[in-house]
């Protein structure tokens, strides 16, 4: 059997990432050869991907990548913050960021044959990844926009991304009214964009709010006052109608309309939003395992 020396085990850790002892363990089960012993090392991550692929991951980051009229923010997910924050996990997001940005994937399917920098493709940096941090780690989700209008892309604390696209205006108005989106998550961009029966059912709801005399009003008066309330609602829930948080004392459509700009669109992102948590009690497990419960 070939010795297993100091510098072999540097050599293997520099071309796979892995950790000492595993890479030890590598090149002893495969009598010191370097390239068996990567593959193996591959195939041990991709085993432990699989066991790992149950389990629920709503952490994460979000990780951006921009580059002049093309953003792309990618959601990759942990099962928890610890992970989340650690220099592996956050290398292996930019890198796979990157590789979106310059790739053009349309989605995170896609993504997963898109190959990194190490020559590693994304699913396989993935499940190597895995067998590093010891967590289930997914790459969710990839949106992404490309324009010769501005485009601008905003990330919060890594856990909120936005992508916008300005017609006209500048990359500052464009990043603010990304800011604005990550802030006030706005359903729509504008009045004609909230749909009909969302509507109806507010009026519908602002009829049944009023009082017996309120509603022996006239009808034209009735109607105004019906009017004013759904207008605000309205408002609220589109991204013009809102006041503008850079500028509180003008709503986002004064702000576009003394720029001359107008938002084409917008997209955003939040780590785990739409993944359903564990509501693990740990007390009552102690409980239980104790006989007490």
């Amino acid at each position: 059997m070939a010795e297993i020396t100091a510098s072999l085990v540097k050599e293997l850790r520099e071309r796979t990432g892995a950790g000492m002892m595993e890479c030890k363990k590598a090149l002893t089960e495969n009598n010191g050869e370097l390239d068996i012993s990567a593959e193996w090392l591959r195939k041990q991550g991709l085993a432990k991907a699989d066991k790992k692929a149950g389990r629920v991951a709503a952490e994460g980051r979000i990780a951006v990548a921009q580059n002049d009229g093309k953003a792309v923010l990618v959601e990759i997910n942990s099962e928890t913050d610890f992970v989340a924050k650690d220099h592996n996990f956050l290398a292996f997001t930019d890198a796979v960021a990157q590789a979106a940005l310059a790739s053009g994937a349309a989605d995170a399917d896609a993504l997963k044959s898109v190959k990194l920098p190490s020559g590693e493709t994304v699913e396989e940096a993935r499940a190597a990844l895995i067998a590093k941090v010891g967590e289930n780690v997914q790459v969710r989700r990839l949106v992404r926009a490309q324009s010769s209008n501005n485009v601008a892309a905003y990330v919060h604390g890594g856990r909120i991304g936005v992508l916008v696209e300005v017609q006209g205006g500048n990359a500052d108005l464009a990043r603010g009214l990304a800011m604005h989106v990550a802030a006030m998550n706005p359903p729509y961009v504008k009045a004609s964009d909230v749909p009909a029966a969302f509507v109806a059912k507010e009026k519908e709801i602002e009829l049944a709010k009023m009082t017996d005399k309120d509603k022996t009003k006239p009808a034209d008066i009735l109607e105004k006052i019906i009017g004013g309330k759904i207008a605000k609602i309205v408002n609220e829930v589109t991204l013009y109608g809102q006041p503008y948080v850079l500028d509180t004392n003008q709503n986002v459509e004064a702000v576009l309309k003394s720029a001359g700009a107008g938002v084409v669109g917008f997209q955003r992102l939040a780590v785990g939003e739409g993944i359903e948590k564990p509501n693990d009690d740990f007390g009552a497990e102690v409980m239980k395992q104790a006989g007490l419960a």
